[in-house]
């Protein structure tokens, strides 16, 4: 399988790599636009701050490239986020493949200390609605870490509930994503790796 996972200027990219290696699969790292449309399968991680990430998109051309690829695309973090229509995050418009927006989480009066932002730590996944998923891994615990959060709306492929509900995943004909890390999630998250290889 010739599998690439997108070079640009956001962490995490070797944990990604290094969760795949566990697997037994080997990715290229690359942000080279013809090695990119010629893959198998794309993934495109992330930790980093929306706007300036845009950007880096942007002057790389990577902004009109990732919305056109045809094969199976998986956005993680920051990817997922990127995705979305639009971020509150630096007031930022994204990649417009799904239409849900990100938003900053704002807990309740008086909860500040119960719901810290960042959400960080592990929390479930329900209501799954993608070849990501299987019956087996409903409500079962995945790992988070992140402030902003997509909306549930028409893509959403996985509910977590942090604060309010909001999309774990989302699904739009082939470009699919996590809120939450695969690579961190121990062997839940390497059996959703596993099933976005098959696809």
């Amino acid at each position: 399988m010739n599998l690439i996972i997108i070079k640009y200027n956001a962490g995490n990219i070797e944990s990604v790599n290094n969760a795949l290696q566990r697997l037994g699969v080997s990715a290229e790292i690359t942000g080279d636009h013809e090695k990119i449309k010629a893959a198998d399968k794309v993934i495109f991680p992330g930790v980093g701050e929306a706007s300036t990430t845009m950007a880096f998109l942007k002057k790389e051309g990577l902004d009109q490239l990732i919305p056109s690829l045809t094969q199976p695309v998986l956005g993680i973090c920051l990817g997922l986020q990127l995705m979305c229509s639009y971020s509150e995050e630096g007031d930022t418009a994204c990649l417009g493949i799904f239409d849900e927006q990100v938003r900053r989480f704002q807990p309740k009066a008086g909860m500040e200390f119960v719901t810290k932002v960042p959400h960080m730590g592990w929390n479930t996944i329900t209501d799954l609605k993608s070849a990501l998923f299987d019956e087996s891994l409903n409500e079962q615990f995945v790992y988070f870490v992140h402030s902003y959060y997509a909306t549930v709306g028409e893509h959403t492929a996985a509910v977590g509930n942090y604060i309010n509900p909001f999309s774990a995943a989302l699904q739009k004909d082939n470009f699919y994503a996590t809120q939450f890390h695969p690579e961190k999630s121990g062997p839940i998250g390497a059996k959703i790796l596993e099933n976005f290889l098959k696809i």
